[in-house]
């Protein structure tokens, strides 16, 4: 089962994901500010990767749509999720507001690590 994580003006809402989409809907929402936000998301990161895993190797869909900032420890921490994900082989997407400035150009300098083996996926609304 998963947990919601909530700590230090952030929340993760954890959910399954409607029939036909990626199997785990993690929904952010808050700011995400802290100085080292991996001692926190890491550990739960790491807990959502094995319930894909045991799942059979279902995606994780992560909304950051409703997220009001992060700063760059937390993409410090993305960018090690993104790389855990793939060495589990576990799709991920990342859904973001591109009318929010600081979102678009957060996930675009992400894009880097979108590659042709299509474990890792941006879009936009």
């Amino acid at each position: 089962m998963l947990v919601p994580l909530n700590g230090e003006g952030l929340t993760i809402e954890a959910a399954e994901a409607a029939a036909g989409t990626v199997g785990i809907r993690l929904v952010w929402k808050g700011r995400s500010g802290a100085r080292n936000p991996s001692e926190v998301l890491m550990p739960y990161f790491r807990g959502v990767l094995d319930a894909a895993s045991q799942r059979g190797r279902v995606g994780v869909e992560m909304h950051f749509e409703a997220l009001e900032h992060f700063n760059s420890s937390t993409v410090a921490a993305l960018i090690h999720l993104i790389q855990d994900a793939r060495g589990k082989q576990v799709p991920l997407v990342f859904v973001y507001d591109r009318n929010l400035k600081w979102q678009k150009l957060s996930f675009d300098a992400m894009r880097v690590f979108v590659k042709s083996d299509g474990l890792l996926q941006m879009r936009s609304i």
